[in-house]
């Protein structure tokens, strides 16, 4: 039997060899994979763990790169800071585990504490830092503290990155707990905006960089709450306005202290704006700038090689923290910064994507914080490095090295982990097919079902018959009083007075 096509239907040129092309039902195809991908349950869990994993593995991977040789010319092994970068990946390791298994009643517990030690620790940081350069002392006791550093012996943190983790916790907390009150400014003002202030001002003044991390971390919080806009906008202004205090208490004092004789915030400012030529940058606040671009222009498309940079042998300073990325454009070039950037952006798309799908309003705050704080810092850096913004001196995420940084921001990752777990059809999906027990027991308990609507009481017998309506719509829910359907119960109890 012979099929006919309709006069209407366009008919695709065959390719040679009598092929019909399939381009386009190839894309089509490939699109409709990848929307079948994403739809699964438990989608957000692995694109999770798939982009933090090879963000940390490229991390060391580009921490051994850049310190080896400087670890084998002091110390006569290569492998100094990688050992120590790794030790502080199996902590973040255990710390994820951890989180990951806790549930989130637990972390609104923990938010109040975890905000007072870091407070704490930002008062002790700054009072150690005040007494050092007043008494011109080494340190007091055992304790020894940096810019943005406390020494307690041999072990050392940083309490701002702490600081991050518990602002997220606290405040998912504090606005959960307020709910639909937080149109009224009253409500942000206490306790939301005092604390946040009193974080930025003892942070800011050593760290201007790890202050925008938590106003943007403050920013994702308050936009997954649905606070107005005004409300931004006033957030925008606040933060212009402390930017402006910090530079001008640098040049207050300017010429003292170990910063240099010179107002390093107000000079990097300028030469953003007004960037002078590469080769007249010298020792000046630009010359970071400088060597990061020329390691840029170096790389290309494809790099150099791993390990065959050439900046990275003392002539650009912080190569294995603050500027690996410029590293990394060296040695991967275009194609290995692309991979970087494109997993920050699953990453960013993968905590959304957990905000929006979780039920409880603490998860979904909490989610957004964490991802704008993560993704923030990311661009923060990254923008400094290629000379998009102004330098800030703050670390990539997963890749920098530090110990406190990667330990906080695995941890981070953690909570997210629990949260995508807790997704309403990753949980169905779990309690469905539930893993092995020991699997269980070892990796992450099954998590809560969510929750399910209570079904009224059936009324008692001799009550009356049942309302017409309830019967029409074959349900099991209450008739207001008032409709039709409640004269038949009211008509039926006078009958019973009688």
């Amino acid at each position: 039997m012979e099929v006919r096509e309709s006069p209407g239907t366009a008919r695709a040129p065959e390719e040679p060899g009598g092929a019909a092309p399939l381009r386009g039902l190839d894309t089509a195809g490939g699109l409709a994979a990848l929307r079948g991908l994403l739809d699964r349950p438990l989608a957000s869990y692995y694109l999770l763990l798939a982009s933090a994993g090879l963000l940390l593995l490229i991390g060391l991977t580009m921490v051994f790169s850049v310190t080896s040789v400087r670890d084998y010319a002091q110390g006569g092994s290569a492998t100094t800071s990688l050992t120590k970068q790794t030790i502080f990946a199996v902590i973040g390791i255990v710390a994820f585990w951890a989180c990951q298994r806790l549930p989130a009643r637990t972390f609104r517990v923990v938010g109040w504490p975890a905000l007072g030690v870091s407070v704490a620790l930002l008062l002790l940081l700054n009072a150690l830092v005040a007494v050092q350069s007043i008494a011109d002392v080494d340190g007091v006791g055992p304790l020894y503290a940096e810019q943005l550093w406390l020494h307690l012996g041999p072990i050392q943190m940083q309490p701002s990155e702490l600081a991050k983790f518990a602002l997220v916790l606290w405040g998912a907390d504090v606005i959960a707990r307020k709910g639909v009150k937080l149109g009224w400014w009253r409500e942000l003002a206490t306790p939301l905006f005092p604390v946040v202030g009193l974080l930025f001002v003892l942070v800011g003044y050593n760290d201007l960089g790890t202050m925008l991390c938590l106003l943007a971390l403050v920013v994702g919080l308050l936009w997954a709450a649905g606070v107005r806009l005004r409300v931004f906008a006033t957030l925008i202004v606040i933060g212009l306005i402390g930017v402006g205090l910090l530079v001008a208490v640098a040049s207050l004092g300017a010429g003292s202290g170990e910063r240099g004789a010179d107002n390093y915030r107000l000079e990097r400012l300028t030469m953003f704006v007004d960037p002078p030529p590469l080769d007249e940058c010298g020792d000046r606040q630009c010359y970071q700038m400088a060597q990061a671009r020329y390691a840029i222009e170096n790389g290309g498309w494809f790099g150099t090689g791993l390990g065959k940079s050439s900046l990275k042998w003392g002539r650009l300073p912080a190569a294995e923290n603050d500027f690996i990325f410029a590293v990394i454009a060296e040695e991967l070039g275009l194609v290995g910064c692309v991979v970087v950037v494109a997993l920050f952006a699953v990453l960013a798309y993968t905590g959304l994507r957990i905000a929006r799908r979780v039920a409880d309003p603490f998860r979904r705050l909490a989610a957004a914080a964490a991802t704008a704080w993560l993704v923030g810092q990311a661009v923060i850096n990254i923008g400094g490095v290629i000379g998009l913004l102004p330098l800030t001196g703050v670390p990539l995420p997963f890749i920098s090295d530090g110990g406190s940084a990667l330990v906080v921001t695995l941890a981070a990752v953690g909570m997210l982990a629990s949260f995508a777990r807790a997704e309403p059809d990753a949980a169905r999906a779990l309690h469905a097919r539930p893993p092995a027990r020991w699997v269980r027991l070892v990796w992450a308990p099954l998590p809560p079902l969510p929750g399910r609507r209570r079904r009224p009481a059936t009324p008692p017998a001799g009550r009356g018959p049942v309302p017409r309506a309830r019967e029409r719509r074959g349900d099991d829910q209450a008739v207001p009083r008032g409709v039709p359907g409640d004269r038949s119960r009211r008509g039926a109890a006078d009958e019973r007075r009688r």
